[in-house]
């Protein structure tokens, strides 16, 4: 038998263990929208909006000025960046309702758009764009 293949992991790391309690599993909606960051996670039945980034070294650390346009293209899961992105004819990316494991990287603030970045992702469910 040949051994198992490994799922590739992350360049830039999102769940750390300076964060690791924070993390938490919701439903939710990502898609791309206008302005930065580019992709916003919508935690269903909420009012909260998430800002993606590929994780805490980047949006405040020390990654952040090796990646200054991480707000527009953040490192997602293999399974998200697969189904988020879709045919490269697309003007929009495809929008993915999941349960998302989010790390928050900034605490909530009231009426705010929250930065955060997803560690992982199950139960996806691809909406398509159309293709232009």
């Amino acid at each position: 038998m040949g051994a198992a293949k490994e799922t590739p992991k992350r360049t830039i790391p999102c769940k750390t263990p300076a964060n690791a309690n924070s993390c938490y599993w919701t439903r939710g909606r990502l898609r791309e929208g206008n302005g930065n960051p580019s992709y916003r996670l919508w935690e269903i039945g909420t009012h909260r909006l998430m800002g993606i980034y590929s994780g805490p070294a980047v949006y405040n650390g020390p990654l952040a000025d090796k990646y200054p346009l991480d707000n527009e293209g953040p490192e997602f899961p293999l399974n998200v960046e697969r189904d988020l992105i879709g045919s490269k004819n697309q003007v929009w990316a495809n929008t993915i309702y999941a349960d998302f494991e989010i790390c928050p990287l900034e605490p909530e603030k009231p009426e705010a758009m929250q930065a955060a970045c997803i560690e992982s992702a199950k139960n996806l469910y691809v909406e398509k764009t159309n293709d232009r």
